[in-house]
């Protein structure tokens, strides 16, 4: 397979819904009673996109950080395609981090490394954001 590819299954059953498999194996839930839809993974994968940038970023400071977590909220346009014309993300950190840093890496983040969050806004959703820093 090129470098850059992906590939992988989706399935659906009767009995259970639909469910993944990458192509290296992982097994995961799609749009079930007890897992997300397509879209709030998406919304869940732009998150986590931004947020692997941010721990990466942080890797001489690690263990001064004891917690992150983004909150995230969505809007998503009312006629079809619903695809998201609005996306904030609240991103919280408790430790001893340098904001100025941190808002460096959250730039860089949505601007060149998070592939998910750039596909979203270049599909013309809006993002906005905003750092809480908690010693």
């Amino acid at each position: 397979m090129p470098q850059g590819s992906m590939n992988g299954e989706v399935h659906w059953t009767d009995k259970d819904g639909y469910s993944g498999i990458t192509g290296g194996g992982k097994e995961f839930a799609i749009y079930g009673e007890n897992s997300p839809s397509p879209m709030e993974m998406v919304l869940h994968a732009h998150a986590c996109c931004s947020l692997i940038d941010v721990i990466g970023g942080l890797k001489h400071r690690i263990d001064s950080l004891r917690r992150a977590k983004i909150e995230i909220d969505a809007e998503r346009a009312e006629e079809q395609p619903k695809v998201f014309t609005s996306i904030t993300m609240n991103y919280i950190f408790e430790g001893d981090v340098p904001e100025e840093l941190v808002r460096r890496i959250i730039t860089s983040s949505h601007e060149k490394l998070c592939s998910v969050g750039i596909m979203i806004t270049k599909s013309g959703a809006t993002l906005n954001w905003d750092v809480e820093i908690h010693p």
